[in-house]
């Protein structure tokens, strides 16, 4: 890849761009989180061992959430790491899986989390569209 001439701006590889889409959905996952604790009633449900809608926080619960979240988190490494092929459909698959997800937790609690949702909607979408125009390798 040659330098961008001046006045140029650089084009990331496609697995990084992803991987920072990836980054982004994470980071919206962290603040929606961790903005709905200010929700009256949720640090309360928390301490008596409830997880929103999710009910009790039963080691199968807290199993799920951890590997629901410790995907977007790995795909930020695997994005870049693994062959395009391979980094290319798993970006295809979990970002339409992520999309379903978001959507049925559209309605939130609070007109901030709808919008925080929104925008993960829109990346998922995006990781999608970029996984499936990803350009074929050259050779």
């Amino acid at each position: 890849m040659s330098p961008a001439a001046p006045g140029e701006q650089f084009r990331a590889p496609t697995s990084v761009t992803l991987a920072l889409a990836w980054t982004s959905l994470m980071s919206l996952y962290i603040y929606n989180d961790y903005f709905s604790m200010y929700l009256p009633g949720t640090i309360r449900d928390m301490a008596s061992g409830r997880m929103g809608p999710l009910g009790p926080a039963t080691t199968g619960v807290l199993v799920g959430v951890s590997i629901l979240l410790a995907i977007p988190a790995l795909m930020i490494l695997l994005s870049v790491a693994l062959p395009a092929p391979a980094s290319r459909w798993l970006n295809i698959v979990f970002g339409l899986a992520y999309t379903v997800v978001e959507v049925l937790t559209f309605v939130g609690p609070a007109l901030f989390y709808s919008i925080v949702v929104a925008l993960e909607i829109g990346l998922t979408l995006f990781i999608v569209w970029r996984a499936v125009s990803w350009p074929k390798q050259a050779g």
